[in-house]
């Protein structure tokens, strides 16, 4: 899995090389193939999975699995565009399997109606990278742990109305390349003076870096003990991002849904007391979180689906691509501000 080159050699066609020829010039023909040999598991067909899937396969991935046992409602035409108006009550997955496929006909793209929840180990050990979106807390540790273990990439990521993640976990040792100015080496002689001697950057040629990340898994990144002084010095620098995606996880476990329009007074104040609930068993005040915050997190909001989406999108691409340095883990988004907080959790 270090070097899917060597492990498949998908060969590039003179019909994918037209299709991709900027994304080869962009980022060089052996990422590309890299992205060729790639079967991309992708769980959750809401507003972000259709925005991931449109990215990945626009990309030119191997192969994209859309998993979600969902009937598309009025949200899932709002949200997302690869279902049609005309699908509601049908299968999400199924009903965006044909825009999806459209976008790119030289990937493979299958829908799978089950639940992810009813899946076996070995079914998520027949992929590249693992996306899951829409996930319980439970379910996205299970997945992270058990790919670890076999050097699949995993990525989560949900949006909450104006607020949106993504969490990476790309193992102990991803290995990538980085493109750099390139040093060249002073041509003078000994008498023009030490500056002469220092090697300078040239501005019109590169050179790619072979580089290695480690990442912690999804479990360790949510279990931080904040009664720690290593972690109380770093509370400050830690966006209010973070504890509110705990809080979004707990009430998708307790209540087996996300929060909901149509209960928005309901929902409002059990948001709050999760909040108090969340954060004391963290150790960590509960002025963190405003109680302003139950205003801005409910439902998929479009554009910060697209926003994300791409910020996703482009984190597999990367990684499968093993081409431009990775975030590490966590990415946050915040549509009220417009800005995203990169490389939140780095190894421990």
């Amino acid at each position: 899995m270090i070097d899917m080159i060597e492990k498949e050699d998908p060969v590039i066609s003179e019909e994918e090389a037209a299709q991709y020829d900027r994304q080869i010039r962009l980022w060089g023909l052996d990422a590309q193939k890299r992205l060729r040999g790639s079967r991309v598991l992708l769980a959750g067909l809401g507003g972000l999975g259709a925005e991931v899937a449109k990215n990945l396969i626009l990309a030119g991935v191997k192969a994209l699995t859309l998993l979600d046992h969902e009937q598309v409602s009025v949200e899932s035409c709002r949200a997302q565009f690869l279902v049609p108006v005309t699908a509601q009550g049908q299968n999400r997955a199924r009903a965006s399997l044909e825009r999806a496929q459209n976008l790119n006909p030289m990937v493979e793209v299958h829908a799978d109606s089950d639940r992810i929840e009813d899946k076996p180990d070995d079914f998520f050990l027949q992929f590249d990278a693992v996306c899951l979106t829409g996930c319980s807390r439970d379910l996205m540790v299970r997945v992270d742990q058990l790919c670890s273990q076999r050097n699949i990439k995993v990525f989560c990521g949900d949006v909450y109305g104006y607020y949106g993640y993504m969490f990476c976990n790309l193992g102990q040792e991803h290995h990538y390349v980085e493109e750099k100015p390139k040093l060249v080496k002073p041509t003078g002689n000994s008498n023009d003076g030490p500056e002469a001697k220092k090697a300078k950057v040239d501005p019109n040629e590169t050179t790619m870096v072979k580089k290695t990340a480690t990442f912690c898994t999804l479990k360790e990144a949510l279990e931080v003990d904040w009664t720690s002084e290593k972690a109380k010095a770093g509370l400050k620098r830690t966006p209010v991002d973070y504890f509110l995606l705990h809080v979004m996880l707990k009430f998708r476990t307790d209540k087996g849904r996300d929060p909901d329009p149509q209960s928005f007074t309901e929902d409002h104040q059990l948001l709050k007391q999760i909040r108090d609930d969340v954060l004391e068993a963290l150790a960590v005040s509960s002025d963190l979180l405003n109680d302003d915050f139950t205003s801005y997190c409910f439902s998929e909001m479009s554009p910060v689906c697209a926003v994300l989406g791409g910020v996703l999108g482009q984190e597999v691409v990367k990684a499968l691509s093993q081409r431009d340095p990775p975030h590490r883990n966590f990415f946050f988004f915040d549509g009220r501000k417009g800005n995203g907080v990169v490389d939140f959790f780095g190894p421990n």
